[in-house]
């Protein structure tokens, strides 16, 4: 029986403690934080609840596997899960609507077909079909195999599409996710909603590679699901399913360095002088936290994926809008409504930059506004708890501190939900607005960045770290690192994770 230490009590750090002490090891978890669940957070005032992190799971797969081989009850049997139908509701500035069923790709090319225009459901549909390509080839290096360490090949786009000309002298290059919906899609609608789905991970779908075409593939293939009372009840399951295994956890236990002896990872320094041997450590963290935990070093060998060891961060955060309602949820109302934002380009400069001005956040965003029918997130049936979100620049390049200036961006937020709850403004009984300085408070990450999942090509700008460390005894878990981020990418790293230390370094990945 082997002692592993876990740095952070994340959703990717629970699924690696409870396979681990499925395995007989004895696993103590050590999160800086009050609670468990990392960026799976949970809001409740006055008898209303919400998600401070993800709202919806896809892939349901990854933890029902995960509560199967960790004990008897099923995950179906620790919490319900509900399979959201219609999937989304999307809405254009133009005023067209499109209700998108779930999982069904001959009922989204229909509602496309009825939306757009005979043509426009054949064209999506040729698009996810070559998306399923990208599936096929990704599927088992991206979600079930740890990181090659030839992982130059995943640098190359699985999507079958012929290259784009860089103009008149420069060549061809491979397309961008923008590239493929322009030419395949034509509708700006349908570009919209393609879009859309690189946007919702944090991806700039101008330089997002063209099998970022995967995501709507994933979503319309294997369905978008609910948990009664949200996700933070999915992370409040899995915490007890690791109680339930003996896994131990240390609340408030701030990490001062990684201890290194005879050449490996021994062990963890508490910023309270506690010492604590170990004889692997997992680091559930963002990786470039860790160079300052190791004494400057940095855990990977010359040539390895790296993340971004700068002084912030580039990937996008989030602002989310909490809304307590007065007045019941209107039957029939759609769990998910998308509203797209007028101006694509204005929003895209907003979050990701434009090369000639700092970034700022757009009057007008894409808006996802979630309606869950769930009576456990209101007080009774005449209230109703509303989310909206938009995805946003991080804490840096835009001042998420001025909470005066994050109110008036919030206010876009709510005019664009008012297209969706015309009489929002009468119904409002509070409002709390969170940005990406909450959520590096509540996770650390840098900026209140959100990661985004690992997706093949780009030339590997978009893959994570690998979970094995240069550094015997040192692995990366949870979104920061290899498959990247997703609440069914960190229950796959978890799997990953423990695959290494129970099988060594000649695991070849989940079956």
């Amino acid at each position: 029986m082997a002692r592993i230490a876990v740095i952070g009590a994340g959703m990717g750090a629970m699924a690696t403690a409870a396979r681990l002490a499925v395995a007989g090891h004895r696993v103590v978890v050590y999160e800086r934080g009050r609670t468990h669940g990392g960026g799976v957070g949970r809001l409740s005032r006055d008898g209303f609840s919400f998600d401070t992190g993800p709202g919806l799971l896809r892939l349901p797969a990854v933890y029902r596997d995960l509560f199967v081989k960790t004990g008897k009850e099923t995950l179906e049997q620790s919490v319900e899960l509900i399979q959201v139908d219609p999937a989304a509701r999307h809405l254009f500035p133009d005023g067209t609507e499109v209700l998108l069923p779930n999982a069904s790709h001959g009922g989204v090319s229909q509602a496309l077909d009825g939306a757009f225009g005979a043509g426009a459901g054949e064209r999506w549909s040729d698009l996810v079909n070559r998306a399923r390509d990208v599936w096929d080839a990704t599927r088992r290096p991206l979600l079930e195999e740890p990181l090659r360490s030839d992982w130059q090949v995943l640098g190359r786009d699985p999507y079958p599409a012929a290259p784009v000309r860089r103009g008149w002298f420069g060549g061809r290059r491979p397309p961008t996710l923008t590239d493929v919906a322009r030419r395949e899609l034509r509708d700006p609608r349908a570009v919209a909603l393609l879009e859309s789905h690189a946007l919702a991970h944090g991806l700039d779908p101008r330089s997002a590679p063209a099998a970022a075409t995967v995501l709507p593939y994933i979503e319309q293939t294997f369905g978008t699901w609910y948990v009664r009372g949200g996700m933070r009840a999915l992370a409040d399951a899995l915490y007890e399913r690791c109680r339930a295994r003996r896994v131990e956890f240390r609340f408030g236990a701030e990490i001062s360095a990684i201890v290194e002896k005879d050449g490996r990872a021994a062990g963890l320094e508490l910023a309270d002088g506690t010492a604590v041997e170990a004889d692997a450590v997992v680091a559930a963290v963002d990786p470039a936290l860790l160079p300052p935990l190791l004494g400057g070093r940095r855990p990977w060998h010359d040539g390895d994926v790296t993340p971004d060891l700068g002084p912030g961060n580039a990937t996008p955060g989030r602002l989310t809008v909490h809304l307590a309602l007065r007045g019941a949820r209107p039957e029939g109302t759609a769990h998910r409504t998308v509203v797209h934002a007028p101006d694509r380009a204005a929003e895209l400069a907003g979050v990701f930059g434009d090369g000639h001005s700092m970034r700022r956040p757009c009057v007008r965003p894409t808006v996802t506004v979630l309606r869950p029918d769930d009576p456990t997130v209101c007080p009774d049936a005449d209230h109703e708890a509303v989310t909206l979100t938009a995805v946003v620049a991080p804490h840096g390049p835009v001042d998420w501190a001025d909470r005066e200036a994050a109110e008036d961006d919030a206010d876009g937020l709510m005019t664009a939900a008012k297209t969706v709850i015309p009489d929002l403004a009468d119904r409002v009984l509070w409002r709390e607005v969170r940005t990406p300085v909450d959520t590096a408070a509540d996770t650390g990450a840098r900026g209140g960045a959100v990661p985004a999942p690992a997706l093949a090509g780009a030339e590997g700008r978009l893959l994570r770290p690998a979970n094995l460390t240069r550094l015997p005894g040192l692995y990366l878990a949870g979104g920061w690192s290899h498959p990247g981020g997703g609440l069914a990418h960190a229950g796959m790293s978890g799997a990953l994770v423990a695959g290494l230390i129970v099988e060594g370094e000649d695991f070849r990945g989940s079956q």
